[in-house]
């Protein structure tokens, strides 16, 4: 089973009203502003969408809608975040049903698994998506569930029905991409690697060997033509316009604050309405406001 996901698939996020319910019309132009940056595909239930603080209702409804906005015209990615085998397939099933091409899951975190623990859950995740006609991205970004993995065992889930991709997020990402990207050719399973951290260290990991990222939302019609440089070969190009983007991209990775970021640019950009987060997000004080002015200035945004 080969890999549908690749290129500039951002995690989208989840807009709310100032009363804390789904802005579904925000959502829309959200996704809409996606498909116009030229995106490969699009995410939700990432870390990025607040995927946390969502409720299964509100999942169901976030999916619905964004599939409806895309159409066939880009694979559309669910996050997974179950605490368990049995929480996790729960979420695998709700996703597949609600026409996710692709499940982005995480390992459990609750109780730490070892590796072994981790080829037994990945198979079983992989094993409902071939049934369900879908598809596993392994998540490895242990500084958010505590669960390392190595190389080679990311080498021995990409041998599992079903698993077709990983999203390397385990700092230094450039180093463990490189490293996975190698093993797996060797093994020539047309396995893919994708890069996560708002797109932090993009170049450098395609360099060594990815074929995605997967970062906020709120910038893609700028980095779009960035990785379009990189693939053409312009090397030189791509760095000095990467360079130009990268103090946004940092601010967007600062902790309790990043989903407050990444709603302020869109709603300087007119993308959405609100900048609601929910707790244990927080939002920007007058501070946080103004040297984020200075950032969306020094970008004509």
């Amino acid at each position: 089973m080969s890999h549908t996901v690749h290129g500039l698939v951002p995690i989208l996020a989840t807009p709310f009203l100032p009363d804390g319910a789904l802005d579904r019309p925000g959502l829309r132009r959200l996704v809409e502003f996606q498909l116009a940056s030229g995106v490969d595909g699009v995410a939700v239930f990432g870390m990025a969408s607040e995927g946390f603080a969502l409720t299964l209702e509100e999942r169901q409804q976030i999916l619905h809608d964004v599939r409806a906005v895309v159409g066939s015209a880009v694979p559309v990615v669910a996050g997974v975040n179950g605490t368990s085998s049995v929480t996790a397939l729960e979420q695998a099933r709700e996703a597949a049903t609600g026409g996710a091409d692709a499940l982005m899951v995480l390992p459990p975190f609750m109780v730490k698994p070892g590796p072994d623990q981790l080829v037994e859950f990945y198979g079983g995740i992989g094993e409902f998506a071939v049934s369900a006609g879908t598809e596993v991205m392994v998540q490895d970004a242990p500084g958010v569930t505590g669960v390392a993995m190595s190389p080679s065992l990311i080498v021995e889930l990409s041998k599992l029905d079903g698993v077709t991709s990983v999203k390397v997020e385990a700092p230094p990402t450039v180093p463990k991409v490189g490293a996975v990207a190698d093993a797996v050719a060797d093994e020539g399973a047309g396995f893919a690697v994708l890069g996560g951290q708002n797109a932090q260290f993009v170049l450098d990991e395609y360099a060594r060997g990815s074929i995605g990222t997967m970062p906020a939302c709120e910038f893609p019609d700028l980095l779009a033509p960035i990785l379009a440089s990189w693939t053409a070969g312009e090397r030189a190009e791509a760095r000095a316009a990467f360079s130009r983007l990268l103090p946004l991209i940092v601010h967007g990775l600062q902790q309790g604050i990043a989903w407050a970021v990444h709603k302020e640019v869109l709603v300087r950009r007119g993308i959405i309405g609100h900048t609601a987060v929910r707790l244990p997000a927080k939002p920007l004080d007058a501070g946080g406001r103004a040297l984020l002015d200075e950032i969306l200035t020094a970008l004509d945004l």
